[in-house]
């Protein structure tokens, strides 16, 4: 027998959704929370709107608030500074210990040598 482990969201008696994740569940709940005092910011507002129109900006504006926070502070949120991806070396499948030594030794061999300066007298 499998035991699953579901969280669920409830707001006002009713299930809003289900997650596998308890880290997930809390993000989605503080969305709500943040939907639901957006909703009473513009429901308090002089711009008269129906209930669903609030409702609809609400969530809008809480599932982009990284977006609308950037936008407030008087950023582009189009023009994003890219991040470069760090570069990692390439992985090599692993190796026994006796091919490693013989890679190291013929490495090793295939280097160039060093001319050696040599003196005039």
């Amino acid at each position: 027998m499998a035991v699953i482990v579901k969280y669920i969201v409830v707001r006002n008696g009713e299930e809003k959704m289900t997650f596998a994740t308890k880290k997930e569940a809390d993000a989605y709940d503080k969305m709500l929370d943040i939907a639901d005092n957006l909703f009473e910011f513009l429901e308090s507002s002089k711009i008269k709107l129906s209930e669903d129109q609030l409702e609809d900006i609400a969530l809008l504006l809480a599932e982009n608030k990284d977006k609308l926070v950037s936008i407030l502070r008087g950023l582009n949120p189009k023009k994003k500074a890219v991040k470069k991806p760090e570069q990692k070396p390439e992985q090599k499948p692993e190796q026994k210990p006796e091919q490693k030594s013989e890679q190291k030794s013929e490495q090793k061999e295939s280097k160039p040598k060093k001319a050696k300066a040599q003196k005039n007298s």
